[in-house]
């Protein structure tokens, strides 16, 4: 079992920057590969970024966030990061960290097995 701790959401203006953790505990991450989610209002979970275990490895974004994004990892922290830059107001969700004991990139909710309570994201105009 792992356990996920998403921080770091607040209200930002558009434009601005935030830098959310996930903090794990109950095992090391380095197993795992790791996935940041957001669910907007109303609308369902959405993929937003995943990184393969290794700090450093091989990422991918969904299109809407591609070049303002970033994931990262320490594995030694057992913690993933999710750096937001140029934010706009339609990032605005609850941003779920995820993780799963895989080597492959996921990009689908249902391929994840561990999931934090998530952190509000609120981007005004």
């Amino acid at each position: 079992q792992v356990q996920l701790a998403e921080s770091g959401g607040r209200l930002v203006q558009a434009g601005g920057s935030l830098r959310l953790s996930c903090a794990a505990s109950g095992r090391t991450i380095s197993e795992f590969v790791m996935g940041w989610f957001r669910q907007p209002p109303g609308k369902e979970r959405e993929f937003v970024a995943t990184i393969s275990i290794w700090s450093g490895g091989a990422t991918r974004y969904a299109d809407s966030v591609r070049g303002r994004f970033t994931i990262s990892r320490d594995n030694a922290k057992n913690t993933v990061y999710l750096q937001m830059n140029t934010l706009k107001p339609e990032d605005t969700a609850v941003y779920y960290c995820a993780a799963r004991d895989s080597v492959s990139l996921l990009i689908g909710t249902s391929d994840y097995d561990y999931w934090g309570q998530g952190t509000q994201v609120t981007v005004s105009s």
